[in-house]
């Protein structure tokens, strides 16, 4: 059953299209990575999935008692919210604050909920610490698990890997892997093409209007990837490598494979993996 379905949809501000005639579903076990050049409304379209921006045009609609209030999201890490005065137990406790209803306090349901999701992304011995204190990967171990305790089954990242470095965006790849094969759905914005892909069962690729949606291993045959891959080929540093993807998991193998062995590829460089924005 689909968890989302887009139909149409026409997104942008101001009276402005950004990007328009996307058409997709999301459905249950699905990895779905969106890619697309800067400013093809990729940041813009996940927003819209959340309710924070209406859509100009088109309907999303949501299936499987699946509400806005269920969905796990983790926004773009900006640098204000490295620097937030909060103890790790808190900020995870506060991704319940949609099941509380009129209720005005945490109750035993909503700390276990938490604790759970703090044990399972290896940050329950952090949880006394104050937030700005940890690594940036420890950070976003954080986020994950905040975005856990809203999350039954549906996940939004947006560049959840900008600003890490290789081992911890490995480590993060495959956490979100985890929890995919556990049954959690994932819907990802993402610049990190080759890691992003290898690790997605479904692509969405977006410009002005919709690019390519379907299965990875038809896109990769594709020419929407052969154009794409190639436009960023030249931003690839010779010599550069990086150690997450898995043999065979850009050409297509299954879920079951994703993060298990270690391989090279060509790595983008820093002004392309880790620019921010659509």
């Amino acid at each position: 059953m689909s968890y989302i379905k887009c139909r149409d949809l026409k997104l942008g501000y101001d009276g402005e299209a950004v990007t328009e005639g996307l058409s997709f579903d999301v459905d249950e076990g699905d990895y779905l990575c969106i890619i697309g050049e800067n400013g093809a409304g990729k940041s813009t379209l996940m927003k819209a999935l959340m309710g924070l921006n209406k859509p100009m045009d088109g309907q999303i609609e949501f299936g499987d008692g699946i509400t806005r209030q269920e969905i796990g999201y983790l926004p773009q890490n900006k640098d204000f919210q490295r620097d937030f005065p909060a103890s790790v137990n808190e900020i995870v406790l506060s991704g319940t604050l949609s099941k509380l209803g009129w209720r005005p306090f945490y109750g035993r349901a909503e700390r276990q909920v938490a604790e759970n999701n703090m044990k399972k992304m290896e940050v329950w011995e952090l949880r006394k610490k104050c937030y700005r204190e940890l690594s940036g990967g420890q950070q976003q171990r954080v986020l994950l698990a905040r975005a856990l305790c809203a999350a039954g089954k549906l996940l939004l990242l947006d560049e959840p890997v900008t600003g890490l470095d290789y081992k911890v965006t490995c480590e993060f790849y495959g956490l979100l892997s985890e929890l995919n094969r556990s049954g959690v759905s994932i819907v990802m914005v993402s610049h990190d093409l080759e890691e992003a892909i290898g690790h997605a069962n479904k692509i969405l690729q977006i410009g002005r209007e919709q690019v390519f949606f379907g299965d990875k291993d038809d896109y990769l045959k594709s020419e929407s990837w052969k154009s794409f891959h190639n436009h960023h080929v030249s931003h690839v540093h010779a010599g550069e490598a990086s150690q997450c993807t898995p043999a065979g998991h850009i050409s297509g193998h299954g879920a079951a494979k994703r993060a298990e062995e270690p391989v090279k590829h060509e790595a983008y460089d820093a002004g392309y993996k880790g620019g921010g924005g659509e």
